[in-house]
């Protein structure tokens, strides 16, 4: 049987090899049989001579093989060494295992997508994400409010790694108590909060170069296009949400109360929505809405998607 398991989420698809290995090693103590392979450290050759020598316990194989399809050349030969072993290797568990990019047109994955057991692990997002928070939280015993879990999807985007660590740490600080909002406000530091409202202060002066490339610098440093639109559609909608409280006469100790924001953000939020008419809020949050649709339905790349709604709001 061949396993395939790949996807930019490497939480959940390793969540899942674990969950093979133990298995086998459930049935299988002696793990004499179980072989790993992570092909950016070990050779084509190693592969097949250790998997091939006959071990004195008749135990099927289990054989992992991590980052194999970025490698064209050692791809091709490990299907030439599938096709030639089918008889052979039967009997044995294949897993191969990928985070990493590839290319879509290697005859492996082909070969890979028509005949094994395919599992996908795309990164989670809206909902899915939502969800995921709750159930892991849910996983340490502990409940989490709805304004929480948006906090930390908008802090952590779809890094399950980083957001597995901070409910852990949070649901221990508060003695696996209720998670809420304000413990999101104490304990998580957005990643880059800060630098989020630089490029809404650069928007709000209409230097759209300057909000591009504050933009660009986000995009180059490895932070994910979704991210960035989730964190400008969250503190636009906090600002609109101050903007409202202000023009209908609140003092910046009601806002902060009734908003429920961190004072860092409340306050950036305040001096913020004095820059924009609250029209003109409501059309750039519309804007955003219409922006994130069109990437979840694919019409538009979700960095394309992030540097049109910049140029031309």
């Amino acid at each position: 049987m061949i396993v395939f398991l790949y996807g930019q989420d490497s939480f959940r698809s390793r969540l899942k090899l674990k969950e093979i290995m133990n298995e086998y090693q459930k049935v299988r103590r002696s793990g004499l049989n179980l072989f790993y392979y992570d092909f950016e450290k070990d050779g084509f050759v190693d592969f097949k001579e250790r998997t091939e020598t006959l071990s004195m316990f008749a135990e099927k194989k289990l054989i992992v093989l991590e980052n194999v399809l970025p490698n064209l050349n050692l791809s091709q030969k490990l299907l030439d060494y599938l096709k030639a072993k089918k008889e052979s290797k039967k009997d044995d568990t294949l897993v191969f295992f990928e985070t990493n990019g590839f290319d879509s047109d290697n005859p492996l994955f082909k070969f890979l997508a028509k005949t094994a057991k395919t599992q996908e692990f795309k990164p989670l997002s809206g909902q899915s994400l939502f969800q995921w928070i709750k159930k892991e939280a849910k996983s340490l015993n502990t409940e989490i409010s709805p304004l929480a879990i948006e906090k930390l999807a908008v802090s952590f985007s779809n890094d399950l790694w980083g957001l597995s660590n901070e409910i852990k740490k949070i649901a221990s600080f508060k003695n696996y108590n209720k998670i809420e909002a304000e413990d999101i406000d104490l304990l998580t530091k957005s990643k880059i909060e800060t630098n989020i409202f630089k490029t809404i202060d650069a928007i709000a002066a209409l230097n759209r170069a300057n909000a591009l490339k504050l933009v660009s610098q986000h995009l180059e440093k490895g932070d994910s296009a979704v991210y960035l639109l989730a964190m400008i559609n969250y503190q636009f909608r906090n600002i609109l949400s101050v903007k409202d409280l202000y023009q209908r006469g609140k003092s910046f100790q009601a806002i902060l109360k009734s908003s429920r924001l961190s004072s860092f953000v409340a306050r950036k939020c305040y001096l913020l929505a004095q820059k924009f008419t609250f029209s003109k809020l409501k059309k750039i949050y519309s804007r955003i809405l219409e922006t994130d649709l069109k990437i979840k339905t694919g019409k538009i790349s979700p960095r394309q998607g992030l540097e049109l709604l910049i140029s031309e709001i």
